[in-house]
């Protein structure tokens, strides 16, 4: 396809979403997933649901492969472990778009490039700052020398950490003083260059950590006592923490940038705040204020421009954050919905369309044998559980998660089933020293579902390192608790 046909592809798709009356929402598309979907499964999902934007952790091949005229928006990304390479010589970042973009420039419409992802939150201790701004400049300096710059544009997604208000008003907003003189330069880089600011906002965050939290805020729920700052009145923590940006911007004196709010969505489980429900009602909310087709009381004639976090649930990801982390997917990991939606924001909710064609393993399941199984022998139980969830995924067992409430028995068999799933369904994967026992039949119950991974193919299917079992020993001390009691119950 050449040039000018995929660019009147690319335009004639946009007209028939915006015909569609959906909003023109983006999506994070992550595969930090032991059996992630296959990438041209994932853009079917994406053109399905009409879908026009999709933001990226890194550049892989086979997805740009994969997303060849779609006509859909790309930004691809950096990873942070990369950015010192990129910093320290200008050569490395022209091999990096090279090797990267050069082959697909004429036939995927990539936007922007992603250099590191929230590189200076404060978890972090400084690691990539001293790199993040050389590496921004080294990359496009490089798009400058492949003319590519004028279309592809080098940018930062940052979380909003990165500023802060004294007294929780917009108008207090100011970059964090650690790192204020860094984000100044950087700014009017990217200002001098055309490129946005990209930042991370979280409304979930804001109750998981302070049970206290105004909930009306976090969900445009009508009826919010509203936050008066001056002149501005605020009922929703998006509006209240995109101004706290635009003031702080206002303060090293930039005041029209381009601004994407990079992820914005809500989990739908591993903690009590983390559930369909909620994540149904926020996404209700978003939807209508963005609906609204109007900006903040700061900024009113600027729309929205919005990436929501996110496409798909990812099972590997480190728990460091939260035992939510794996599940912030509005699909499943299989790309199956779990909530009605309406992505124009009228409240006309229905299902997503959902991945097509997905093959599965084999219908099998590990369990706890319980005919073995009696108070003589806990110690063991309890030592092939801690195993399997330090090996394995155990976040939905966490306290208020939606296999919490389960027997203690059954709390092992999900240890044990999720442990022999990730394992591709391997029969010494369901041993546990003669605890485990393979059957046929589904063992979910209720809203906790006892999952069956896609067959993804040896070559696609992720291989577990040392930094995943320690990311799964706090999620191995909740469930230690948990099950310490009889199984006989």
């Amino acid at each position: 396809m050449d040039r000018a046909v995929f660019v009147l592809c690319y335009w004639w798709c946009m007209l028939v979403v915006l015909a569609s009356g959906s909003l023109d929402l983006g999506v994070n598309w992550g595969n930090i997933a032991t059996h992630p979907l296959p990438p041209k499964t994932v853009v079917q999902l994406l053109k399905d649901n009409g879908i026009q934007k999709v933001k990226l952790f890194d550049c892989d091949p086979k997805t740009l492969l994969a997303l060849e005229g779609s006509g859909i928006e790309v930004m691809v990304a950096i990873p942070n472990l990369q950015l010192a390479s990129m910093a320290e010589v200008l050569v490395n970042a022209e091999d990096w778009v090279s090797e990267n973009l050069l082959d697909f420039v004429d036939k995927v419409n990539i936007s922007y490039v992603a250099v590191g992802n929230e590189p200076f939150l404060k978890s972090y201790n400084g690691t990539f700052v001293k790199h993040t701004f050389p590496a921004l400049r080294n990359i496009q300096k490089a798009l400058d020398k492949a003319n590519l710059g004028k279309k592809i544009k080098a940018t930062i997604p940052l979380n909003a950490d990165v500023y802060e208000s004294s007294s929780s008003k917009p108008s207090d907003g100011n970059f964090r003083s650690d790192i204020k003189k860094l984000i100044t330069q950087i700014v009017k880089f990217l200002k001098e260059n055309g490129a946005p600011f990209v930042v991370n906002i979280y409304p979930f965050l804001s109750l998981y950590q302070d049970d206290n939290f105004p909930i009306e805020f976090a969900f445009f729920e009508d009826g919010a006592q509203p936050v008066d700052d001056q002149n501005y009145h605020y009922t929703n923590v998006l509006d209240a923490n995109y101004d706290t940006l635009l003031w702080s911007l206002k303060k090293i004196g930039v005041d029209d940038m381009k601004i994407i709010i990079g992820e914005i969505g809500w989990p739908t489980d591993g903690n009590k705040h983390a559930t369909t429900k909620d994540a149904q009602k926020f996404y209700n909310g978003l939807f209508k204020r963005l609906n609204e087709n109007k900006g903040t009381p700061l900024r009113p004639s600027a729309k929205f421009d919005v990436y929501l976090f996110s496409l798909l649930d990812e099972d590997h990801k480190s728990i460091d954050p939260g035992f939510f982390e794996r599940h912030w997917g509005i699909f499943r990991f299989d790309g199956k919905p779990k909530f009605p939606l309406d992505f124009t924001g009228k409240g006309q909710n229905k299902m997503p369309i959902g991945a097509k064609n997905v093959e599965y393993m084999e219908h099998k399941w590990c369990v706890l044998d319980t005919s073995i199984v009696d108070n003589k022998i806990t110690w063991m139980v309890q030592k092939q559980t801690d195993f399997a969830c330090a090996n394995g995924d155990c976040t939905s067992l966490t306290p208020g998660s939606s296999c919490s409430s389960i027997s203690n028995i059954s709390h092992v068999s999900y240890a044990f089933n999720m442990y022999y799933q990730m394992r591709n369904q391997k029969k010494d994967a369901c041993d546990f020293e003669g605890l485990g026992m393979i059957v046929d039949k589904n063992v979910s119950q209720g809203q906790c579902l006892f999952p069956i991974m896609i067959d993804v193919g040896a070559g696609e299917r992720l291989s577990f390192g040392f930094g995943g079992i320690i990311a799964a020993i706090l999620t191995m001390f909740f469930i230690h608790v948990n099950v310490r009691t009889s199984f006989l119950v």
